[in-house]
């Protein structure tokens, strides 16, 4: 039988360095980590060869005497915590007592530190445990050097020097955001990469992020209690392909949390869709006792005490924020520059000679139904009201003024001036011009009028013909199986032969779209997901994708109480700053811009 033996203490340090020190950044974290705890203001960190070949790192912290050095090498050694009850309540960044044990378990390690009320400084390492006299005006050096020496099976799963000091650069800037009040230095190969002053959040902010983030980002302030969430979360403009400008912090520490995450997508679903991720610095604090950071030997998960209610406070934080209107949003407005690039071409959807596409009158029929106005005049007329028939159901067409005021105080996007090539609607305000993209406008009003009509019981739109088209098994099967779904959201179907289904209703606003293809698409929903799912998760899409269809097309020439209609209601519309797409609605040119582009005052 096999024998049960007591493995080495080596082979035991280095078996718990596999999940401590994956690779050079692993033992970067650790040690500023410890630096920072170290109540250090300026550190410095130096690597060679990505950090595999040497990884130093110094500070100005309180330093260790003499009789600890050899301790801080030992596993289980620490003096962050000494008791249960310390552990459920961590306020600092290290408290296990194993980064260094393990880092000097797989690299040749060498520790020199001067205690502030020390003569002099003394240094041990991983093979002379007994502490030896060394020079230093103060704080910690720690130098890590050939990782993975003594065991090479590990060192080659090491990649490139240049990869390894991206991920080191990486957890730099992850540190560096969350301590704005140190100083930090990053050198590769002997040649300085980043020098950051103390200073406060919002410059630590823009020299990691830059300032095309501060230019699209906008402040977030919420407090709840105990709870506190700050920082930065960007406008969909500045939406990216990937993850790489995603920080969150629990108290300080760089995390990496389901919850959280869901809480963050969820706040952006709305206007943000597609394969595109937002980009977000956002720092909880909270009691140390309501969140558990002894998960996972790397700190980067935790677990929450009250995880649904932190989850909705991160969710509804970010939400409102992000739906701040537009009169909060033009004194920030940041200026024409920063939507700089090319224009996507699926913005315009410019109508084709000779194709067919939903008119102004969709917009006019939806707009004046989601405000309670009843769809009998589509009953009798058998189509929807003409913008201009809107001047007798809003007063806002009786009263917009079809001359510029002489003030637009009290009007944030000002009055309309003029329209350009049937795609962009001039106004001008108190700071200047404002461009507005009708289309992209009039496709989130829209979507949030839809939205807010589906949210209560639709209007149902009765057909006098009932609209018949072919239709697979499993569609007549799946339509008999969950009629009450589809009656509850405004659809009366039925089987009306073999293969093929008849729609009697469909919802109000829904009255002008394509009725088959709009049920072949709910049908699928219905197969392959539960209905409560689809009318929670999917309705938003559906409605999204509606709305666009419904805007007003570019060419199309609008009169100017029907702009200023438009200028309007943007203003009364939350998230109105960008479309469904996650596109800019409008920009600001200030007079100082258009001053510059002209050489006035030079």
């Amino acid at each position: 039988m096999p024998v049960i033996r007591k493995l080495p203490e080596v082979l035991i340090n280095q078996i718990a360095a596999g999940e401590v020190v994956e690779r050079p950044a692993s033992v970067l974290k650790e040690l500023l980590e410890n630096s920072i705890d170290a109540g250090s203001q300026s550190i410095e960190v130096q690597l060679t060869q990505g950090g595999i070949k040497q990884l130093r790192i110094s500070d100005d912290g309180c330093g260790i005497d003499k009789d600890q050095l050899a301790l801080a090498l030992e596993r289980h050694a620490t003096s962050k915590i000494s008791s249960l009850e310390d552990l459920e309540a961590v306020g600092t960044m290290g408290f296990r007592g194993e980064a260094l044990a393990a880092i000097a378990s797989v690299a040749r390690t060498r520790i020199t530190s001067r205690a502030r009320d020390a003569s002099h400084a003394w240094r041990v390492s991983e093979r002379e445990r007994e502490p030896m006299p060394a020079a230093l005006n103060g704080g910690t050096v720690v130098e890590v050097e050939d990782l993975y020496y003594n065991t090479p099976a590990r060192r080659k799963f090491l990649k490139s020097d240049a990869t390894e000091y991206g991920h080191c650069d990486d957890v730099f800037r992850r540190i560096a955001l969350a301590k704005p009040e140190v100083g930090l230095q990053i050198s590769h190969n002997g040649r300085v990469n980043m020098r950051l002053a103390a200073g406060d959040a919002e410059r630590r902010t823009r020299e990691i992020l830059g300032d095309d983030f501060m230019a699209q980002a906008r402040p977030l302030l919420a407090e709840s209690g105990l709870l506190r969430l700050s920082g930065y979360v960007s406008l969909p403009a500045y939406a990216r392909s990937n993850r790489d400008a995603q920080y969150f912090y629990v108290n300080g520490r760089f995390v990496r949390d389901k919850l959280i995450q869901h809480a963050l997508r969820e706040a952006y679903a709305d206007i943000l869709h597609g394969s595109r991720h937002p980009a977000f610095v956002l720092f909880l604090d909270l009691d140390p006792a309501g969140v558990d950071v002894n998960v996972h030997p790397a700190k980067t998960e935790v677990r929450f005490r009250e995880g649904r209610a932190i989850h909705q406070f991160v969710f509804h934080a970010v939400t409102r924020t992000l739906a701040t209107p537009v009169q909060a949003a033009v004194s920030a407005a940041p200026p024409l520059e920063a939507y700089a690039g090319p224009r996507e071409q699926h913005a315009l959807l410019v109508e084709e000679p000779g194709t067919h596409s939903f008119s102004p009158d969709n917009y006019a029929y939806a707009a004046s139904a989601s405000r309670g106005f009843s769809p009998s005049s589509f009953e009798r007329n058998g189509r929807p009201p003409s913008l201009d028939s809107l001047a007798a159901l809003s007063p806002r067409f009786n009263t917009a003024p079809t001359e510029l005021p002489q003030t637009t105080q009290g009007a944030p996007l000002g009055y309309a001036i003029a329209q350009l090539h049937g795609v962009y609607v001039l106004a001008q305000n108190e700071r200047g011009l404002v461009l507005v993209d009708m289309h992209a406008a009039h496709e989130r009003i829209l979507y949030e009028q839809l939205k807010a009509v589906l949210e209560g019981t639709p209007g149902v739109q009765r057909l006098l013909i009932p609209a018949v088209f072919n239709a697979s098994q499993t569609e007549i099967a799946t339509a008999e199986e969950q009629a009450d779904v589809l009656l509850r959201m405004g659809f009366d179907v039925a089987a009306a032969g073999p293969n093929e289904l008849a729609v009697r209703s469909v919802p109000a606003l829904l009255a002008r779209a394509n009725t088959a293809e709009l049920l072949r698409a709910l049908l699928a929903e219905l197969r392959d997901f539960p209905a409560s799912e689809v009318i929670a998760a999917r309705r938003n899409e559906l409605l999204a994708t509606m709305a666009c269809h419904g805007a007003v097309r570019a060419n199309r020439q609008l009169t100017t109480p029907e702009m200023n209609a438009l200028l309007r209601d943007m203003e009364a519309t939350e998230r109105a700053d960008q479309c469904n797409h996650g596109r800019p609605t409008w920009v600001q040119l200030s007079m100082g811009e258009l001053d510059k582009l002209f050489l006035r005052g030079q």
